[in-house]
């Protein structure tokens, strides 16, 4: 799995780039039904909105057959490699719900915001690479991107404990609003299956979701090997202590996986 050099070019200058309809239905489904369970479980690795309803689940990838798969796809795990030029780790895991009706705001924020001030990561050389398990559609809370944003550097954030159930590192208005004015703001939309990769500065937020469609989310954030973290401050099933280098899975491991117990069954 590898980009194309226009598509290279695309990333390095917009700061984001989506690849429709990656994965095939199969494997979506397969990866859908098993985040339902997943937030149906009563695990620390599961956190909920005030509402109760699931906000996101760290870490499935150590505990569930299929994200472990999923975490080690070469879909996934090539192009990250390949922007970065080495090998990259896991640092964190994550399947965000935005549940029907109750989906809560993610405010406008900087991933590498967090992850250097929360886990010590020393450079933006870590990405999250998203792959959609729901139709993202315009109105059911699509992530929301700052084109170019990313060549603002890190930027002055304060840490917001109180909007939503899960603490960020959020940036003012007034830095949003200069952004916005030179870049604008996408919300990349599509099938399940599609996966959207994008920087670690790329300044980005969501608003909630009051419709009828949920919108899951599955987010992989690499970092390249060198990139370590040096002083994580939050549990290891958010920022992990894992830093080997990611060995890559058969393209059709998901696929496999998503037809065995049919197969069995025949």
């Amino acid at each position: 799995m590898k980009l194309s050099q226009e598509q290279l070019e695309f990333f390095h200058r917009e700061g984001w780039l989506f690849l429709p309809e990656l994965f095939s239905p199969e494997e979506v489904d397969l990866l859908a039904r098993e985040a339902v369970g997943i937030y149906d479980a009563n695990r620390p690795e599961v956190w909920r909105e005030k509402s109760g309803a699931p906000r996101t689940a760290f870490a499935a990838h150590l505990y569930n057959e299929a994200f472990g798969i999923l975490g080690a796809h070469p879909r996934m795990i090539e192009p990250v490699e390949q922007v970065f030029g080495e090998p990259v780790y896991m640092h964190q895991f994550k399947i965000n719900a935005k549940s029907a009706f109750t989906g809560d705001v993610w405010q406008w924020h900087q991933d590498y915001g967090t992850w250097k001030r929360d886990d010590g990561m020393p450079e933006p050389r870590a990405m999250n690479i998203a792959i959609f398990l729901d139709e993202v559609m315009p109105i059911n809370g699509p992530l929301m991107l700052v084109p170019r944003s990313q060549n603002a550097g890190d930027l002055e954030a304060s840490h917001d404990l109180a909007t939503t159930s899960y603490p960020l590192w959020t940036l003012d208005e007034d830095t949003v609003t200069r952004l916005v004015k030179q870049g604008g703001i996408v919300a990349p939309t599509g099938k399940p299956g599609g996966m959207l990769m994008f920087h670690g500065n790329l300044v980005h937020g969501s608003s909630g979701n009051i419709t009828p469609y949920p919108r899951k989310i599955v987010y992989l954030t690499l970092n390249a090997v060198s990139n370590y973290i040096r002083t994580p401050t939050r549990p290891d099933y958010i920022a992990h202590r894992d830093f080997a280098p990611i060995k890559t899975v058969d393209d059709d491991a998901l696929l496999r996986l998503a037809r065995a117990p049919r197969q069995a069954a025949e």
